[in-house]
């Protein structure tokens, strides 16, 4: 008669269990933002949970202001081994408006103030999982949130809604990734 220690018993299950779970986590853990419809929610606590990228400071427009960007801590370790997004990484930016004053650091300084304009918000998708979605395509989720509804994607159409300022970036998967030094290894 076969006889398991419990030690070695409890390595048995523990191994098979995720073994055997593996697939059912590829398809689960897609993106805790994303409902198996496509629709993106909106990120609640991203300051705290996400990794701070980068920054862009844009001086006039209807754009103008602070862009702070955010990812995951994985995505930031999956780019720095491999150069690109893995699938389910999630990118929030911010965009908060400007003020400006002087300081002893000089002098009409610019920086954020509370005003928030809205959240731009990508997820990765490199299997294609919702073509039939007109937020979903170029290997990315698209959404835009306005602070008067952050349960409310008003984008309606990446093409038309989110596309046209990221073609610049369409050599780097749409991202223009040299404002975010935390991608960069140390």
């Amino acid at each position: 008669m076969l006889t398991i220690n419990k030690i070695g018993l409890y390595f048995l299950i523990t191994f098979l269990s995720q073994f055997l779970s593996l697939p059912a986590l590829a398809q689960d853990n897609f993106s805790s933002y994303v409902d198996s419809n496509g629709i993106i929610s909106f990120p609640e606590e991203f300051r705290t949970s996400l990794v701070h990228l980068g920054s862009w400071y844009v001086p006039e427009g209807d754009a103008s202001g602070f862009h702070d960007v955010y990812t995951e801590e994985a995505t930031v370790k999956a780019f720095r081994q491999t150069g690109e997004f893995p699938d389910g990484a999630t990118l929030v930016k911010e965009l908060r408006a400007a003020s400006s004053g002087n300081y002893t650091t000089g002098q009409g300084v610019n920086y954020a103030n509370d005003t928030l304009k809205q959240w731009f918000v990508m997820i990765k998708d490199s299997k294609g999982r919702f073509n039939d979605n007109p937020l979903w395509g170029d290997g990315w989720g698209w959404a835009l949130f306005k602070p008067d509804n952050k349960m409310l994607n008003v984008a309606k159409d990446y093409k038309n809604d989110c596309l046209t300022c990221h073609i610049p970036a369409r050599a780097k998967d749409l991202i223009y990734t040299e404002a975010y030094p935390t991608l960069n290894a140390d």
